[in-house]
């Protein structure tokens, strides 16, 4: 009877546990809502100053590389590029290139991931891939092209010159053969379930978790950020990194197209492994909400000025697109 009783209790336990992670979840989602707002606002006007373009570059290349870089993206990355520098004690502004740089990669990424001999995806953020709007080549310069300008924007714009440099080197490096392009390299050689997950975090560490990595130390290293500081972002942005992708999986098995933006039931039509299929639904939620929870105590080295990085990753679990 003992036994039938301490199992009720802790279903009972589990049960409001779950239910304070919610309520946590969705506070910390309404709390960034105004923020991110601002944030957005000043990203994207970044974005289109710095793709306006003379006249040596084509038009369709420019409307093909302002199609992919200013569509309604979550500007995730680049708001962890202010948001890391704010709490550095650095100005948001200062960051502001770096930020940019930074979304510029993630946009080139996503341009060339979604290519036929890649991903082979025919919608993101809810309308057609670069490809498909206008057609391979031009969707393939236009990757290129925002590679390249990302970088120059950084060596031009941050200041002073030797944090370009440093900051040259680490958005270089996480979109490099052993990041970001080894991480697509790897996934594209496929996962099989008796590898299991050690190989797949190995994969999302070098693509997601790279560029959350550098985010937060572009962000950290124009505001100055010593080396106990870049130590608790890296332990933060690999946390983050795995919470965002299982949380981007779960999005996969259960997610609403519309709200997603893109197809959903990929990872199950190509047989390819996923954290709910090698996991389990709710161990992989549980598992999610485990690695936030480690990202939000490895910024205690921050202190109070971390609290918007905090929420934001609070509000990963709760995330619908």
């Amino acid at each position: 009877m003992g036994g039938i009783q301490d199992v009720s209790r802790q279903r009972a336990h589990d049960r409001l546990e779950g239910q304070s992670r919610t309520m946590v979840q969705t506070q910390a989602v309404a709390v960034l809502g105004a923020r991110i707002a601002r944030h957005r606002a000043r990203i994207d006007r970044a974005l289109g100053e710095y793709t306006r373009f003379s006249d040596d570059c084509p038009a369709r290349l420019a409307e093909a590389i302002r199609y992919s870089l200013l569509s309604s993206g979550k500007r995730l990355r680049p708001r962890m590029v202010l948001l890391a520098a704010e709490a550095c004690g650095g100005a948001a502004d200062a960051a502001l290139p770096a930020a940019c740089a930074v979304e510029m990669v993630h946009a080139y990424s996503l341009i060339h991931d979604d290519l036929p001999a890649m991903d082979d995806d025919e919608l993101r953020r809810g309308r057609p891939t670069c490809h498909k709007a206008f057609g391979e080549a031009q969707a393939i310069l236009a990757g290129d092209a925002l590679l390249a300008l990302a970088l120059e924007i950084v060596a031009r714009d941050v200041l002073p010159a030797t944090t370009a440099a440093r900051c040259c080197a680490e958005l270089a490096h996480a979109a490099g053969p052993t990041a970001l392009v080894g991480g697509q390299a790897a996934d594209l050689a496929g996962c099989s379930e008796q590898e299991g997950v050690p190989l797949l975090e190995s994969i999302h560490r070098r693509k997601t978790g790279a560029m959350f990595r550098v985010s937060l130390r572009l962000g950290g290293l124009v505001a100055g950020a010593d080396s106990g500081q870049l130590k608790a972002f890296d332990t933060y942005a690999a946390c983050v990194g795995l919470a965002f992708q299982i949380t981007d999986d779960l999005l996969d098995v259960a997610g609403d197209a519309a709200a997603v933006g893109k197809r959903v039931g990929k990872d199950r039509r190509r047989g390819r492994p996923s954290y709910p299929s090698l996991l389990g639904v709710e161990a992989s939620r549980r598992r999610a909400e485990r690695l936030v929870d480690e990202a939000c105590q490895a910024l205690g080295e921050l202190g109070p000025a971390a609290r918007e990085l905090e929420q934001l990753a609070r509000a990963i679990p709760a995330r619908d697109r």
